[in-house]
């Protein structure tokens, strides 16, 4: 049955698993459970991170075509309306409050590229292969997020061609963050979150707010929004508390507070 897993680990990390083979497309039904989890994470105030996977050696390869055709056989505005709700769905994921990691365990291509973008870090198996495929079907995808993480230049090469990347180039251009063996993916990723969330989580949920921000700021807009999160995060117990424990030589204990 095509459907999407989700497992709470530790009370605080939520794992996606895409679980729709043989390629881990975005059917509507999907997109649905994915949507449900969107509203789960953002009502679950104890989490600190998320992260993002497939089943089998598919992390996901956009949307299903075949189900695609009979929208659009059918009406366009019912295209118009898969092609909508997909869109929100990246731009939910990418404003997540928490950080997610994209878990990338086999191919990403197409929307499953735009999925893993969206995501704040991307760490990737062997042998992926990555390809913006939206000129191969009528279609644009990633033309903003990947121009953002790789450069203009090298996204014009992978979408006006619709040009596989393997891992290997993916990690020189930055596209992801590290490559591990298959077996230690979902652990990798899993002590990823763990990492980040033994930090201070108002500071964690702060930088990422001013992240996504930064892009669409002046430095004059981006120095203000800096120096008034600073301003909000120096009156915070946990700030306090990271002081007192660097000079009690111990490890600080946040309460996001």
């Amino acid at each position: 049955m095509q459907h999407i897993a989700s497992t709470l680990i530790d009370h605080e990390i939520f794992l996606i698993t895409i679980d729709n083979p043989p390629s881990n497309s975005l059917t509507s039904l999907v997109k649905d459970k994915f949507e449900q989890c969107i509203v789960e994470i953002n009502s679950t105030p104890q989490l600190k991170a998320v992260v993002i996977t497939g089943v089998g050696d598919k992390f996901c390869t956009g949307d299903d075509l075949k189900e695609a055709l009979v929208k659009r056989e059918k009406d366009i505005e019912s295209t118009i309306a898969n092609l909508h709700q997909f869109g929100q769905i990246i731009t939910q994921i990418e404003n997540i409050k928490i950080p997610t990691i994209a878990a990338i365990n086999g191919w990403c291509v197409g929307g499953g590229l735009e999925l893993a973008l969206s995501c704040d870090i991307r760490i990737s198996v062997p042998g992926v292969a990555f390809r913006g495929a939206g000129v191969n079907v009528g279609l644009q995808a990633s033309t903003y997020r990947l121009s953002r993480i790789i450069g203009e230049s090298r996204a014009k090469y992978m979408l006006l061609l619709a040009k596989s990347i393997n891992s290997q180039i993916a990690l020189e251009w930055g596209l992801i963050h590290e490559v591990v063996e298959p077996a230690q993916l979902i652990d990798r990723c899993i002590k990823l979150a763990k990492t980040i969330s033994s930090k201070a989580p108002l500071s964690i949920l702060h930088t990422k707010e001013l992240i996504n921000k930064s892009w669409h700021l002046s430095s004059e807009e981006a120095n203000q929004a800096n120096w008034a999160s600073l301003s909000k995060l120096a009156h915070t117990a946990d700030y306090l508390e990271a002081l007192r424990a660097y000079v009690d030589k111990r490890p600080p204990e946040f309460k996001g507070e």
